[in-house]
């Protein structure tokens, strides 16, 4: 029996993931902030007969605490992780600095998946062919603002999240530099459009605006499909990217290892205070 940790489980490509890989006999690791989402996702495991195998650990994946707990609690539960995949996201119109004191944005769709990665190495290594993968839209053409990651200066959410694409092509490449013998192999995965929740804090304008691109997005069950054929059969390459099923080449623009190694020292830094 394989074991999945999925992030943004109870929502979407998520928690389309999850329920596949339930219903072929695996473990399932649902990780999500939604108290009642996760009760939901436990109880629809239950009336499948698999409520043995359904597994939820409630965090808020923004917080730097709660991502290290979430480490802790599946080092302490499995003996070996067969993959992790990293599908939480949530929209900020406006920028929220945490209790911890992180942007918002930043810690949620960037820290959380730096931490994740890395914390989860042991476990993985520990699986016969195990994988990230990270849904994060690889090869954005958003700009980093290296001397000012958090966007103290001039926070705009979409900003936000495409830069947050740059700084995820960035955690692939400082992975694979990482851990250059790992059997962990690190897909980063932008599947285009598709009609999820959307999860976020929208002004009336731009909810209109997300409204009308569900409409039009591809349905969850048609984005899986290539994700899940990934999971399946890991690539033979330490670090790969797909857009929409089709490669996308890591070793040019945008995936400098130079630029990774850099991301790494700044991340480490701000996380030691944290």
């Amino acid at each position: 029996m394989k074991t999945y940790v999925i992030t943004g489980g109870t929502d979407g490509i998520g928690k389309a993931l999850a329920f596949r890989y339930l219903r072929q006999g695996e473990e399932v690791v649902v990780v999500g902030r939604s108290a009642e989402k996760g009760t939901a996702w436990l109880a629809a495991a239950r009336e499948q007969g698999a409520a043995e195998r359904a597994h939820f650990v409630p965090a808020d994946l923004g917080s730097v605490a709660e991502n290290r707990a979430v480490i802790d609690a599946l080092c302490a539960s499995f003996g070996k992780l067969d993959a992790l995949v990293l599908c939480a996201r949530h929209f900020r119109t406006t920028r929220l600095v945490t209790a911890e004191g992180f942007e918002n944005t930043f810690a949620h769709f960037y820290l959380s998946r730096f931490l994740l990665s890395h914390g989860l190495v042991e476990l993985l290594e520990a699986a016969d062919a195990p994988v990230i993968l990270n849904v994060a839209g690889p090869g954005g053409t958003g700009e980093i603002a290296w001397e000012d990651l958090q966007l103290a200066r001039a926070y705009d959410g979409q900003r936000a999240l495409a830069q947050g694409g740059r700084l995820n092509d960035l955690l692939g490449v400082g992975f694979a530099d990482a851990w250059p013998a790992a059997r962990t192999r690190y897909v980063l995965v932008n599947p285009g459009t598709v009609n999820t929740s959307f999860s976020g804090q929208y002004t009336p304008a731009v909810q209109a605006q997300v409204d009308a691109i569900r409409r039009s997005a591809q349905p969850v069950e048609e984005a899986v499909r290539p994700l899940a054929a990934v999971l399946d059969d890991p690539p033979q390459a330490p670090l790969s990217a797909l857009v929409q099923g089709a490669p996308l080449r890591v070793d040019g623009p945008g995936f400098e290892v130079a630029s990774a190694r850099r991301l790494r020292r700044d991340t480490e830094l701000l996380l030691g205070g944290a």
